[in-house]
């Protein structure tokens, strides 16, 4: 499962905890997440692990990945909205889905 969210004010977004607020004590019981933020400097880059991981892990989440961070600048605008990462964002993302790709091969 994929949680991601911008950040503002160090914390994860207020939709993102209103919607984790409706779910049940162990809705992400036994799932693998993988924890992603946006943010407009990397001084809100440990919002991962001090606010969003702890609630995921209080979900049930049995593996919780290595977050991946990016700032707006590594997310270059295209025409229509859409956005492409920077070759660095790809390849954290890659290594953050490295255990998950593991486990399918096996």
């Amino acid at each position: 499962m994929i949680v991601a969210t911008p950040i503002y004010k160090a914390a994860y977004s207020g939709l993102l905890k209103a919607f984790l607020d409706l779910l049940p004590q162990d809705a992400l019981r036994g799932k693998t997440v993988l924890p992603l933020a946006t943010g407009g400097s990397l001084a809100h880059l440990l919002a991962l692990d001090y606010a969003l991981k702890p609630v995921l892990a209080a979900l049930g989440a049995r593996d919780i990945l290595d977050g991946v961070f990016a700032t707006d600048a590594q997310l270059a605008p295209l025409p229509g909205g859409a956005y492409v990462p920077d070759d660095a964002l790809l390849a954290r993302l890659e290594r953050a889905l490295e255990p998950v790709a593991a486990r399918c091969s096996a």
